[in-house]
């Protein structure tokens, strides 16, 4: 599923709808370490769950400044998250590993988009670069490590 977070046309919007997000890729870590029967995967994986926990803690941040409710947990697409990994661990490690490359193709992109923000100040986009880096780091290593397994 392709995200649409990364273009709400207010701050406030884009960030509430970014811990959502944040939210969602959680679940999913959750999800694929206790479904990963390789355990050293399974620790790469609470590493790069530890990268969301600190993105929420700043968005978290972000919206207070706002002056906004942030989110306490995800939306609907939770489900998808944690859904198409359940589905892949069928298919073994590497199933499980592709399913999450594409969320976060999702997450790559929402930051992304938020880089290019009107509203951002700079500080905000500062942020929004290093937690996109961030989530091409972990694509990348899903990607590559999900190839080898295959």
């Amino acid at each position: 599923m392709v995200t649409m977070v990364g273009e709400e046309s207010s701050i406030e919007e884009l960030v509430t709808d970014l811990i959502s997000l944040e939210h969602d890729a959680i679940a999913a870590y959750e999800s694929c370490m206790a479904r990963l029967d390789n355990k050293e995967l399974g620790a790469q994986i609470a590493i790069f769950k530890q990268d969301h926990l600190q993105h929420l803690k700043v968005l978290t941040e972000m919206a207070r400044e706002l002056g906004v409710q942030a989110p306490t947990g995800g939306d609907l697409k939770k489900m998808l998250t944690t859904g198409k990994i359940a589905l892949a661990e069928i298919m073994g490690d590497a199933a499980i590993l592709k399913a999450m490359k594409t969320n976060e193709d999702d997450t790559v992109a929402a930051y992304e988009r938020a880089i290019r923000h009107e509203d951002a100040i700079p500080a905000t986009k500062a942020f929004f670069m290093s937690a996109h880096l961030d989530e091409e780091r972990h694509r990348a290593w899903m990607s590559t490590t999900a190839d080898t397994l295959s």
